[in-house]
């Protein structure tokens, strides 16, 4: 049931109340005694753990600039119009984002932005020209704050941007939901829900799959026929990091007997989702820099 104006008011002023009574007898004068302050008016149920786990996204965010959230350019997915359509149309329909940088032959040639509606319109037209189509491109600095881009995302309604270097080269790319997720943690959309039957594993197309990090690796083996294993580990979201021997970055991909798993969800703690397909020769846990972060 949707809250009136009264009740919103209501509610806003009592979290904003409780927020006033956890500083009403110390007032922090760093960012430490900040989050002190913070997590005690938790521990005394004055703020929820959901309340405390943005203030810290929050400030976290305050000290942090698009650099050290961007999708680096060699892990960047983008549409090329040197290449032809029946080369990364099948690509870009199975990674399910909504814009694409569309460039031509190289990435510091960006031409501008589609939109994933463009691709309906293009699977119905074959002729149709996304070229003449695609909206402007945003390009934001290495050192923009990130408080900052968020602002500008709002204000100009864009939800994507490419970073550029010192020297105006395309050096990453940075979506609105990468910065929010970075203050309320993973936003699982569309793409991320299972089906009813709870299944940890959904088929994108004939070559790709969804994998939640939770599906067990003897639920993994029955589906594909396949035999991981892990001493230490019992899930793919366990054996995918012990492979890489850190938690992995959304957009990072690794190829493990046979398969190839990159990561679409996931936060500084873990990651959560996993687009995988079969490789013809697989190179028994060899990274490789794509990325899957656009929004």
């Amino acid at each position: 049931m949707l809250m009136t104006d009264e009740e919103h008011t209501t509610h806003d002023n009592g979290l904003l109340q409780r927020i006033r009574t956890a500083f009403h007898h110390e007032k922090p004068e760093s960012r430490e005694a900040l989050i002190a302050v913070l997590k005690q008016a938790q521990n005394d149920k004055l703020i929820t753990p959901d309340v405390m786990k943005m203030m810290e996204g929050a400030l976290e965010v305050s000290e942090l600039c698009a650099a050290d959230l961007m999708v680096q350019r060699s892990q960047i997915e983008a549409v090329d119009l040197s290449e032809k359509r029946e080369v990364w149309l099948p690509k870009l329909i199975a990674r399910g984002h909504s814009r694409f940088p569309v460039v031509d032959g190289d990435l510091d040639e960006v031409k501008g932005i589609l939109h994933a509606k463009d691709l309906l319109r293009l699977l119905v037209e074959p002729e149709y020209d996304i070229a003449s189509h695609l909206r402007p491109a945003r390009f934001v600095p290495e050192t923009q704050p990130l408080r900052i881009l968020l602002r500008d995302f709002r204000v100009s309604r864009n939800h994507l941007a490419l970073v550029i270097d010192e020297f105006g080269s395309v050096s990453g790319l940075i979506t609105i939901e990468d910065v929010i997720e970075q203050i309320v943690g993973e936003i699982d959309d569309e793409f991320d829900r299972v089906n009813p039957e709870g299944d940890n594993i959904t088929a994108v197309d004939p070559e790709h799959w969804r994998i939640r990090a939770a599906t067990t690796l003897e639920q993994f083996n029955d589906y594909f026929g396949s035999s991981l294993e892990d001493h230490y580990c019992e899930t793919i979201g366990g054996l995918i990091t012990d492979r890489f021997e850190h938690v992995p970055h959304k957009g990072e991909a690794i190829e493990i007997e046979g398969f190839r798993f990159r990561v679409m969800r996931g936060d500084e703690r873990q990651a959560t989702l996993f687009l995988a397909e079969k490789v013809v020769a697989a190179t028994g846990g060899d990274r490789t820099s794509e990325k899957e972060t656009q929004s």
